[in-house]
């Protein structure tokens, strides 16, 4: 199990996290193309979870509230399969990639959420801020200049992704909050991780998915993916804890950039201008909905 107490060594575990998942999109979809969307997903979190588990061990659920148990599990479980399957059904390298930023609504939506479950208290830049962030997703979507006929033929093109994209924007937003509420400090990460793997699992022996054999390469971007999705969560529940949350909740809204452009170069799809100022617009407009929550602090 990790054990760093020092402020310094907790952030730099936060920073890490956000490395680490900015890698994860690209990761998934590779290894989907290798294995199957749900067949490839399954064997991610599995991975993740043994990772997670030899990490920080098993979870003790005695002083967890039933509420959070239900609610936090099933937020963080959809939350996982809709990011793998949408990911994993796209349709191409590039598509996969929109889709990520897509995901990347998930802190605006967060800020807003926190304002009706848990009363936070908001500045009212948080509404440019929104502007900006729903702008730089339809921006992204869009392609080639902004147009409606463009971004309803992107989305007719493969609905399930984009709708399970949107999903996961909305439901890491409600786990987030849910878990501000609720959890009461507890980290319930490593039995979250199981309970995805199984519901992967058992969506894989529904359906009509074939595992292809291992290769020397599969397994090795498998072993990245689990490692990247569960030493993020390991290493930012440290960050957390015993760092510099200022400085990681700041640098965290780099992550649909830095997602961007590792997954452009994993895959080797070829992004323009356009999808990169989506992007920018996508980290802006979230940073500006964060600023909102701390001038809302200092107004009280």
């Amino acid at each position: 199990m990790i054990q760093i107490k020092s402020e310094r060594g907790a952030t730099t575990c936060g920073l890490l996290a956000i490395i680490l998942w900015s890698t994860a999109a690209g990761l998934i979809r590779s290894v989907s193309e290798t294995f199957g969307p749900l067949g490839g997903a399954a064997m991610i979190y599995t991975v993740g979870a043994m990772m997670l588990v030899a990490s920080l061990g098993r979870p003790r659920l005695r002083s967890i509230s039933r509420l959070y148990l239900v609610l936090g599990s099933t937020l963080f479980v959809a939350y996982e399969v809709c990011l793998a399957l949408s990911l994993g059904f796209a349709i191409n390298n590039t598509q996969a990639i929109q889709l990520g930023v897509v995901n990347y609504l998930w802190p605006c939506l967060t800020v807003l959420l926190a304002i009706v479950m848990n009363g936070q208290r908001a500045h009212w830049i948080i509404v440019p801020g929104t502007a900006i962030a729903l702008f730089g997703i339809l921006w992204v979507v869009s392609g080639n200049g902004l147009s409606v006929p463009g971004i309803v033929a992107n989305v007719q093109s493969n609905p399930l992704s984009y709708s399970l994209a949107v999903a996961c924007a909305i439901t890491f937003a409600l786990y987030c909050n849910v878990t501000r509420r609720y959890a009461g400090g507890q980290n319930l990460v490593v039995l979250f991780f199981v309970l995805t793997a199984a519901v992967l699992w058992l969506k894989y022996a529904l359906s009509a998915e074939v595992i292809p054999p291992l290769t020397f390469r599969g397994s090795l971007e498998l072993v990245l993916a689990g490692a990247a999705m569960a030493g993020g969560y390991a290493l930012w529940n440290h960050g957390i804890l015993r760092g510099n949350l200022t400085l990681l909740a700041t640098a965290s809204y780099s992550a649909p950039v830095l997602s961007s452009a590792f997954a452009a170069a994993w895959l080797g799809a070829q992004l323009n201008g356009q999808f990169w100022q989506g992007a920018v617009l996508v980290t802006t407009g979230s940073l500006i909905c964060w600023q909102a929550t701390r001038q809302g602090k200092k107004s009280e």
